[in-house]
Order: C-alpha cells, then structure tokens, then sequence
C-alpha cells in the first residue's frame, strides 16, 4: 500500500515538474509574475523609509526575538539526560543568557557611538585591523550563521505547526523548503526592505508571549507557586558535570542571535538615529529578558519536559489554554514570527555578501543587484544553501543547534576586540568608560565562543569550524585572483596601443544549404582575402560529393576537406589550428565562424545535435582563435 508521504512526493514532483516546464517556455511572464517589474536605479533610495524607533523595534526584532521559542528548550534539552532533577537548572541558565544579552547590548551600544552610520563585525574590523584575515574570520562567521539561522528558524518554525497538527510531521522538510523557496520569492521582489506590514506578526507574538506569561502567573497565584510537577529546586544529580552545563549553556545561548541587526541598521532610522537605535536596543532588550526567564519559569513550575513531537511551548500553551483557540492563535503567530526570522536574514546576507565582494573577497557577482534592486545572487546562494541544510537534517532544530551560534559569537568577539582598538586609538569623551565595557565584552563573547567550540564539537560544530577556515582561505584566493587578473590586464597608456594584426577566416562547412549561405555572407562582408572554408568528412566518397558540389556552386572561396579517422571534428580541426600556427609566416590571429540554426521552439532543440555549441567550447581554449556563431531563424 502505498503511503501518504509518498504520495504527497509524488504531487510535489509532479507540480514541480509542470512549473520548470512553464518556467522554461514562458520565462519572462514567469519572471515578471513572480519578481514583479524591473525597477530604476533612480527608485533604490526610495525604498528606504526612515523608522521611528518603536516601529523598527518589532521590523528588526523578530531574528532575535523569535529565538525565545526554542532557546530554554535548547538547554534544557542537554540536561534532560540526567534526569528530571536536572529541570530547575533551566532557570540559572537563562538568568546566565539574561546577563549575557545585556554584556552584548550595552557592547553593541557602544558600537552604534563608534560608528553612526552601521558598522557590523566586518566594518569593525576592517576599519580597526591591519591583517586581513581577522575582518575576514567577521564574515565568514556571519555569513555561515546567516545560513544556519534560516534553517533553524524554518525547521523550528514547521516543528511549531507539527506540534499543534502532528499529522504533517512526516511533511516537514518538504514544507520547509518549499517555506524557503517562498521567502526566496518575496525577497526577489524586494518586499522584506520596505514592507512594514511585516512588524504586525512580530508585535502578535511578542503580546501572545506576554499574554502566556501573565496567565502563567494567574495560574500559579491559584494553584501554587510550587505545583505537583514542579522539580526540587537546588538538587544536583547524577552525572553532572561542568562540561555538561556549559554545553546547555551554549545552547541556551542560541537565544541571542540576531542581536547585531539593529546596529547593521542605523541608516534606517529617523533622526537622531543614534538615540533611536539605542531605545531600540533598550527595549528589545528589555521585552526579551522579561520573555525568556517568564517562559523559563512557566516551564520549570510546570516541569515540562522537551518532546521531539511537541515543543516546550507548544505543551505550556496548551496546558493553559487546551487546544483552543488562543492554542492555535499562539502556535500560528510562532510560525509566521520563525519564518519573518528568517525572511529578515537574507536582507542581512545579501548586503554583507555584497560588501565583502566589492572588496574583491567573494565573487563580484553578488554585487549585482537585480530587477527588483536587491542582491539577487546573494539571496538565492542563501535560499540553496539553507536548503541543503533542511534536507540533510531533516528540518530538525535539535540536529542544527550544535552548528548554530558559534559564527555569531565569533563575530561579536571581532566585533569587541575591533571596538577596544578602536577606544585606544581615537579615545574622544568617556573613552575609558566605553573601552571598558568593550573589554568586558570581549572577553564575555570570547569565553562563550570557546565554550561553543568545546561543548558542541563532537555533537558537529566541528562543521563549521572546518567551513569557517575554509571559507576564508577561499576568500584570500578569490582576491588574490582578481588582483593577477587586475595586474596582467592593466596597460601603460603611453606606450601599448591597439595593432593591426593578420586574421585567417575559417568557416565550418556541413554542406551546401541555406543556413551556409548565411554564415559566408557574413564571413566574406568581413574578409574575402583570407577567406577558408573547412569540410570535416568521414570518408574519401562524401569528401569526394563535397569537393563537387562546391566546384559545381561556383567556388566561393577556397575549400579545404579533412579527413576524420574517428568520426570527430574536433580532432581534424585542432590539427588544422596547430598546422597554422606552426607556420612563423602567418602570424596570424584564427577567426573560426561556425553556423548555427535556432528552431523555432525550444524543444525543437532536443531533435538536433548541438554541435556548435561543443565547437565552442572545445576551440575557446586556444590562445590565438577567435570564435563568431552566426544564427539562421527558422520560420517553422
């Protein structure tokens, strides 16, 4: 019997099929109804509207604050193993987080001071670094926590919804691409830079939060502050032991990311920007402390325990509330807030990607902005990669945590110790004040790094501490390819200028038909002195037929047939070119001009051999040859 997962692949792949189809034969009106209309250069700085601060709070909040869902269960999860006397150490571990958040807030603080106009960990060290790794270990490390946020935000995001409808469970990594193809569509069409539509869901969850946690309170007040399920406080069991806590510590700490968007951001507020910011920060800070340790409690007083199939939050609403309609309400603003997490990453990936390229570190193609004026490549190298993530982790948060934050504590710790640099060199006022709490943070992030590179390397951070090195060897070697390229391109202006030089014209004949005719039109409108036509024959009998027919025509130009020995035409061509340029005579530059007929429809393509295609691609390697295809349309 077949079973309904397959099924539904089969839909998938069938729908999937049907769209690359109508993709291919209808691209434009595909394109324009998915992205939208191309938009003017002119209209980028249009898109921009400054934002007063408590509007921007919930725009660029949601990375941050959506983390609050799966954080407490994220360490307490590495706990659990130990028992249920283990449970109350949920609560330390998120007054540690707590503490830890108002370290980074007050660290980014002092970076909004340095550096008004947005200056994220690259920005930082590259103004504050001589060496070039160290501004590069900043982007690297964001740009793998940017992938890794997107996929944790989705799975969390289709772990919510299948806690509250188990039945898609089997469904989730399927669902959760297929959520990150949408975001990949709707930042395509710019809509994650303007849309302040998207703050709603974001103030929805935080009031469902608040509201969770004030009936918590209500609850207690009736029942008790000490229930039956409550675990002892203080007790210490079996197994316990520092490497175990700072691993749920570390993982907890999952609950922070996103923190530096609001920096990276400044140019989007109103003025004063800099004190807007810093409310901000203040009240984001503020509302996600006051989340994350009323959550911690509920889930301590009420012993919840962490379930593959039904999150922590998923079960504390519904022990308060049932599976009614504030449950729904509740699991539902949890998605859409995951998934905005998400949605507000790409924005962040595609600009930093788009920096560290202009400085030559990544290919210049993320540079590009597309027809909507966003970094089109950047946005889908970011919705590939997180895709490939989802599918080789099955959408599972659990499985993604311990690759999770470790590249955003590096880049707070380069972030910190670019700061104190900086604090040093240029002081200004209050400049002890501020190196000080930039010491602070530097030495908290770079604790908590280490702690993350410890406790979660056998569990897979070793991943991306492998990528990481990776990822920046391969940066040095992209910019040191574009300075050869630069170096071996540059001329003197005074002294080399263009030359005439001697062309031979060669032009591949398959026979005497209309597309040739074309094709040496063309070929002698340029050059009737040096002019060549070249057979590629099989046999000496269709050699023979080729020689007369061309004879018969009226000899347009100089025929030379070459015998194939192996069916190839490459192989007699490639003797031809070798031949000429042996010859010190000629030195002379090679036009190969290769006829090439475009059918009407595009499956029409499949009936034919792509020749001139592969001519292309095989002579394009030669030094001295130049290549030309001329088309010839037919009609049917």
């Amino acid at each position: 019997m077949t079973h309904p997962s397959q099924i539904l692949e089969f839909i998938f792949a069938a729908i999937a099929l049907i769209a690359i189809w109508f993709s291919i034969t209808n691209f434009s009106s595909v394109k324009r109804i998915l992205i939208g209309r191309p938009m003017r250069t002119a209209e980028l700085n249009a898109q921009h509207n400054k934002l007063l601060w408590y509007i921007a709070l919930p725009i660029l909040s949601a990375d941050l604050y959506s983390s609050v869902s799966y954080g407490p269960e994220s360490g307490i999860t590495e706990l659990i193993n130990l028992g249920s006397e283990a449970k109350w150490y949920i609560i330390p571990i998120t007054i540690s987080t707590i503490i830890l958040l108002a370290i980074l807030i007050l660290s980014y603080i002092m970076g909004i001071l340095a550096y008004p106009n947005g200056g994220g960990a690259y920005a930082i060290a590259k103004d504050n670094f001589k060496q070039r790794w160290i501004s590069l270990v900043a982007s690297s490390s964001l740009l793998v926590d940017y992938i890794l946020t997107v996929a944790v935000s989705v799975s969390a995001a289709l772990e919510a919804v299948s806690s509250a409808y188990p039945v898609v469970a089997p469904y989730e990594t399927v669902l959760a691409i297929f959520c990150v193809f949408i975001l990949l569509i709707v930042n395509l069409r710019g809509v994650a830079e303007s849309a302040k539509i998207f703050a709603w869901p974001t103030l929805g969850f935080m009031a469902c939060m608040l509201i969770l946690i004030g009936f918590g309170f209500i609850d207690e007040v009736n029942h008790g502050f000490v229930q039956r399920a409550t675990p002892q406080f203080g007790t210490v069991p079996d197994g316990l032991t520092l490497l175990v806590l700072l691993k749920a510590f570390s993982s907890a700490c999952s609950a922070l990311t996103g923190i530096e968007t609001i920096s990276n951001a400044i140019p989007v507020f109103r003025e004063p920007q800099q004190k807007s910011a810093i409310k901000t920060y203040i009240a984001l800070g503020t509302i996600t402390s006051i989340t994350l340790l009323g959550f911690a409690y509920h889930l301590y007083v009420r012993g919840i325990s962490p379930d593959p199939h039904n999150t922590m939050l998923s079960q504390l609403t519904q022990y308060y509330f049932g599976h009614g309609i504030v449950y729904q309400i509740i699991i539902w603003f949890t998605f859409i807030v995951l998934i905005l997490a998400a949605n507000s990453t790409f924005t962040g990936f595609s600009q930093l990607a788009a920096i560290v390229a202009a400085d030559g570190y990544l290919p210049r193609g993320l540079t590009n902005r597309g027809d909507r004026l966003g970094y089109s490549n950047g946005i889908i190298a970011l919705a590939a990669t997180a895709s490939l993530l989802i599918l080789a982790f099955h959408a599972h948060t659990n499985a993604l945590i311990p690759l999770y934050a470790i590249g955003v504590f590096l880049s707070f710790t380069v972030a910190q110790f670019g700061l104190v640099k900086r604090w040093r060199r240029v002081k200004g006022s209050h400049w002890k004040m501020k190196f000080a709490i930039n010491t602070v943070g530097a030495f908290i992030t770079s604790i908590v790094a280490v702690i993350f590179a410890v406790t979660k390397f056998t569990s897979g951070a070793w991943v991306v501490l492998v990528v990481i090195p990776v990822f920046i060897l391969g940066s040095i070697y992209v910019q040191r390819h574009y300075k050869a390229v630069a170096a071996e391109l540059r001329i003197d202006l005074k002294t080399e200028h263009p030359e005439t030089n001697r062309v031979i014209t060669i032009v591949l004949v398959s026979g005497i038909h209309r597309v040739i005719i074309n094709t040496l039109s063309f070929a002698k409108s340029l050059d009737q002195e040096n002019l060549l036509a070249v057979y590629v024959g099989f046999d000496d009998e269709s050699m023979k037929k080729m020689e007369a027919k061309w004879e018969e025509w009226g000899t347009p130009c100089r025929l030379l047939t070459l015998k194939s020995k192996y069916r190839s035409i490459l192989e007699p061509l490639t003797r031809l070119i070798h031949i000429i340029e042996e010859k010190e005579q000629y030195k002379a530059q090679i036009h190969i001009i290769i006829p090439q007929f475009i059918p009407k429809k595009w499956w029409h393509n499949l009936l034919h051999n792509q020749t001139a295609l592969l001519l292309r691609l095989w002579l394009i390697r030669h030094k001295d040859v130049v290549i030309s295809t001329v088309p010839y349309h037919l009609k049917k």
